[in-house]
């Protein structure tokens, strides 16, 4: 599904990503694991066409996409929920997910509404509802589900853990894990190593720009080597 090699992209003359590899296949999570400033912000916008990688590759579905804009990245079903959520506080909960399928997924999107409030029935109770007046965990689900309205292939959630209490994390990431098992390819880009671990089916780390390791998600959770020298636990 997403095929990544040597990618390298920065900003000006700094340069941030330093040659990444990784793949996330159909029907998988594959977790991005890495401290603030080890390049995972840089990565999701080079991936989603924000940023124009350097050099390397980004394939995905078959196609290579490296350097495309942002809204052709999009119209290829590669979606991005921006860590921060980043909703439209001053519209209702029923306009922001209209505006998810606004460059994708319009055809089809009342089924597609339904399909997103029965994945969460708190947005169904408060569709009329401005946004900026929901808790922060409900403000994350209308994040997801806005991404969902534009009917993704692979789905990038960026930070979704950020300033939400444990029990909505849970909640969170064992959704996504849900969305995988129905054919979703989803990145999942976390500082919540354990969390996203359990849920994930392989992870890569990332170190100041380079993935320093890889491999199943069950095997970097065991390893208390990797533990101590990448991910401070």
């Amino acid at each position: 599904m997403l095929e990544v090699r040597e990618l390298r992209a920065g900003y000006g003359p700094v340069e941030i990503l330093r040659g990444v590899d990784l793949d996330v296949e159909k029907g998988e999570v594959v977790a991005l694991l890495g401290a603030n400033g080890a390049g995972k912000t840089t990565l999701n916008r080079t991936l989603s066409g924000l940023l124009r990688p350097r050099a390397g590759s980004i394939r995905f579905a078959g196609e290579p996409i490296g350097g495309l804009a942002a809204e052709a990245v999009l119209a290829r079903g590669l979606v991005h929920v921006p860590e921060g959520r980043r909703i439209f506080t001053n519209l209702t909960v029923r306009e922001n997910l209209l505006l998810g399928a606004y460059r994708r997924g319009r055809a089809r999107r009342r089924a597609n509404l339904e399909r997103v409030l029965g994945l969460f029935p708190r947005l169904a109770e408060r569709l009329g509802q401005p946004a900026g007046t929901l808790s922060g965990g409900e403000q994350q689900m209308l994040a997801i589900g806005r991404g969902l309205m534009a009917e993704p292939s692979l789905l990038v959630l960026d930070e979704p853990s950020l300033g939400l209490a444990p029990m909505i994390v849970r909640q969170v990431l064992e959704l996504a894990a849900d969305l995988a098992r129905q054919g979703l390819a989803i990145l999942l880009v976390e500082q919540n190593v354990v969390q996203a671990l359990a849920v994930a089916r392989r992870a890569y780390v990332l170190e100041q720009g380079r993935i320093v390791a890889a491999g199943p998600a069950s095997a970097l959770l065991a390893d208390d080597r990797l533990h101590r020298a990448y991910l401070g636990l």
